[in-house]
């Protein structure tokens, strides 16, 4: 019985996808829910799986071609004897020769390719991930360790064999002054129109405050290891931020609010976007309902995003909407930025690194552990003043964390 593999069903602000990667070849043997493809969008790299065990048969796209959602990607015969049928698409380097050994161990995309770049057996490498699971950091920190007998530390290859799953024009400079030219990624593409609509179309602004980080740091330290043995996660600064953004927004309900043409959209709900850099590049899982989150929902629900981002498992439910936006840019040592809106969102809060700085309380010079805040806001919508005691009400709210707790 021959088993079609599909395209998946794409969400209707995809319009298409770029197949990157196949891990198997035609002709190969695949058991059930093995990886063969991957597929990226402009949002997330999609992983396809085998429905049914069998021979591949027949590959019918290649990679670097643009599908859609419910296009015939290639067949599976089902049974145990190998059909040798050629594939339609020819075999060239650009499909990669599976090097990976079936172990029962789950790999993401990005940790399949490095273990069969570098010819690695998964079983030997210790997992930090969910459950054990290999992190793409775990097979980096593998390959470092190994001695240069056994295996070269990663390196870029050669500049003139250098390829990329997405077909590269040739690098015609000399190796003396060396260049390469790749097609931008899908998710890079849409980053860049993302950002340039919102500059284009947004009046956007950036107010500026310092919060007094003091509070925060005395009772995170006092009862983190209480909060980690009950409930199982750390008890990170973000938290805090997060509550305190959802009071102030309640407070000034046009921040949580977005433009559609000619009208205002307020919403009565609190999806917050919490940005998280990649390797390949920004992008926006969201905390669905943050005001019903208590201080653990919050933390478990961002380390299960940090987790599923590093392992390219996000899916578009975990991106789509959002109201309001918080970016750390103080994980990267940030001291000041001025963020862009995503938009339809009309602001977004930029987080920064704390620093002990000399400050003034009652006539003295003290120091303090401050943190920079900006707000950028969309003008046409959140007036100055309005945004002003915005950034304010989370002032107030992180210097006397009682206000969260208490929810006064």
């Amino acid at each position: 019985m021959s088993i079609e593999v599909l395209v998946p069903a794409l969400p209707e602000s995809v319009a298409d996808a770029t197949l990157i990667t196949w891990h198997k070849q035609a002709g190969d043997t695949v058991n059930k829910n093995d990886s063969l493809v991957d597929l990226e969008t402009d949002k997330v790299t999609l992983e396809v799986t085998a429905s049914h065990a069998g021979i591949l048969t027949k590959i019918l796209k290649e990679a670097g071609s643009i599908v859609v959602g419910g296009e015939l990607l290639a067949v599976i015969e089902e049974g145990g004897e190998q059909i040798q049928q050629a594939s339609t698409a020819p075999q060239t380097a650009e499909t990669p020769v599976e090097h990976v050994k079936e172990t029962g161990i789950p790999l993401s995309p990005s940790v399949r390719r490095l273990i069969n770049e570098n010819t690695l057996n998964p079983a030997e490498i210790t997992g930090t991930g969910k459950s054990g699971r290999l992190t793409k950091v775990d097979i980096i920190d593998h390959l470092n360790k190994q001695t240069p007998e056994k295996s070269a530390p990663i390196t870029p290859p050669p500049i003139e064999k250098v390829e990329s799953s997405c077909n590269p024009a040739p690098i015609t400079a000399s190796n003396l002054r060396p260049e390469q030219r790749v097609p931008m990624t899908r998710l890079r593409a849409k980053i860049a129109e993302r950002l340039l609509q919102a500059q284009q179309n947004a009046a956007m602004l950036t107010t500026f405050n310092e919060v007094n980080m003091q509070a925060v740091i005395d009772l995170r330290n006092q009862y983190k290891t209480r909060f980690e043995q009950k409930h199982e996660v750390k008890l990170g600064f973000m938290s805090f931020f997060v509550k305190a953004s959802v009071e102030a927004l309640k407070k000034f309900p046009a921040v949580n609010a977005s433009i559609d043409e000619t009208d205002v959209i307020y919403h009565g709900y609190y999806d917050l976007g919490i940005a998280v850099s990649t390797p390949k590049g920004l992008i926006v899982p969201v905390l669905r309902d943050a005001d019903q989150l208590d201080f653990a929902g919050i933390e478990k629900s961002i380390s299960d995003y940090g987790t599923k981002a590093r392992n390219n498992s996000l899916t578009y439910d975990d991106l789509k909407g959002g109201t309001f936006t918080i970016t750390n840019g103080g994980v990267f040592g940030s001291m000041l930025s001025t963020p862009i809106l995503n938009p339809p969102q009309c602001a977004i809060l930029g987080m920064h690194a704390i620093k002990d700085r000399a400050v003034v309380e009652n006539g003295q010079i003290v120091v303090r552990p401050i943190m920079y805040l900006a707000l950028s806001y969309d003008h046409r919508l959140v007036d100055g003043r309005e945004a002003v005691q915005f950034l304010v009400t989370i002032k107030e709210c992180l210097e006397s964390p009682a206000h969260l707790l208490l929810n006064i």
